[in-house]
């Protein structure tokens, strides 16, 4: 009965994709940015491995075959064994990677502490990464807590050369869009990873009272987390969905904003696809099964950013 359920859901939602909703998709495709792009303009994509329940050569085998020019995924810290299956898969796909760091523990102290040891590690790693995408200290923290870690990447990241951003993203440093204001105001070396849907769901609204807030916030954006969020969570159902028109054009409206810049700037963008699975992605009551296909969304991004800002 179960796998009965998930195969319906999962094929009525690709015929669904296909069907009613291409024209909707080709017509937001075709509304790309005006503004021509200056020579070292870049734009890459990459998957992420949430949710995908085969081995890293897998998803690294699928990753490539959809188009994503690479992947993003959490710095394998302390396991070899697994730094070696993903380095080996990203050569055999000719993938490039970006690499996710944080730490875990609930004192300032020894957060810090893993947090930058993670971080040297990944810094260093054998396959040098397109960026690092930091989830970056507690919302509880203090500001002085927090900065520590900014101060730290900072430093890092001028004497690697390796980019290192800090995600806007609930429960971390950046959890809302005032108390990252602060941060970027004081901090002008600061560069963001954008997951604006954990703003839509702090503030519970698409942000349109916060509007100078969200300009300061765009011009520090370097790499893009493109999931849907609305008021009332961080991922719509499914993008493509009628219903969700208003939550789409409100993040479109956004990325649209940095990709100008980066067009103009001649510079590169990266773009993760991170639709998430459950519980992030809705589910069946009883039963937990998603109500649209998680890889099949975030494929779908992925074509749709891609005609909009290439």
């Amino acid at each position: 009965m179960h796998q009965n359920r998930r195969n319906f859901i999962k094929t009525t939602a690709t015929a669904t994709a296909a069907g009613i909703f291409s024209p909707l998709t080709e017509l937001i495709a075709k509304n790309t940015i005006d503004v021509k792009a200056a020579i070292g303009y870049e734009l890459l994509f990459m998957a992420t491995d949430w949710g995908f329940s085969g081995s890293t050569d897998d998803f690294c085998r699928e990753a490539k075959k959809e188009g994503y020019e690479g992947v993003e995924v959490w710095w394998p810290a302390d396991n070899t064994a697994a730094q070696q299956l993903l380095y080996d898969a990203l050569k055999k796909h000719q993938l490039q990677v970006g690499f996710l760091c944080g730490a875990g523990q609930p004192k300032a102290k020894p957060h810090l502490e893993t947090f930058m040891k993670n971080l040297d590690a990944a810094l260093n790693s054998t396959q040098k990464p397109v960026y690092i995408n930091c989830h970056s200290g507690k919302d509880y923290f203090s500001y002085d807590e927090n900065k520590a870690i900014i101060d730290y990447t900072t430093k890092k990241s001028k004497e690697s050369g390796i980019p290192v951003y800090h995600e806007t993203h609930r429960g971390r440093m950046l959890y809302s869009a005032p108390v990252a204001r602060q941060f970027i105001e004081k901090n002008p070396e600061l560069r963001l990873t954008l997951d604006i849907s954990h703003w839509c769901n702090v503030h519970e609204s698409l942000l349109a009272d916060q509007q100078e807030t969200i300009d300061l916030a765009l011009e520090r954006v370097s790499h893009i987390h493109s999931r849907i969020g609305h008021p009332q969570g961080p991922q719509v159902n499914d993008p493509r969905a009628p219903e969700w028109e208003n939550a789409l054009q409100a993040h479109l409206a956004w990325w649209d904003k940095v990709i100008a810049r980066k067009k103009r700037n001649g510079e590169r963008m990266t773009i993760l696809t991170e639709f998430g699975p459950a519980d992030y992605m809705p589910t069946l009551p009883f039963t937990r099964q998603p109500v649209a296909d998680q890889w099949g969304i975030n494929v779908y991004m992925m074509n749709l950013l891609r005609k909009r800002y290439q």
